[in-house]
């Protein structure tokens, strides 16, 4: 559960006030402090995080071959 401050809190906190957002999520791969994430979001949308990120990664899954040709 993404309670408290996390790796790269800092920098969430940046994208959240410069978009003047209710809330914001940064996942870094493979950044200066490793790969980490950080939410801050309220309470009913952290909760909904798995859903979120789970429609997230179905349109990743569907585009895969588009993406895929693209890399190349």
């Amino acid at each position: 559960m993404p309670i408290g401050a996390g790796k790269y809190d800092d920098v969430c906190t940046h994208v959240r006030e410069s978009t003047k957002a209710a809330g914001a999520i940064v996942i870094v791969i493979d950044g200066e402090l490793g790969h980490g994430f950080s939410c801050q979001a309220d309470i009913m949308t952290t909760l909904a995080l798995p859903d979120i990120l789970e429609s997230m990664a179905a349109s990743i899954r569907r585009d895969h071959s588009t993406l895929k040709t693209t890399a190349n």
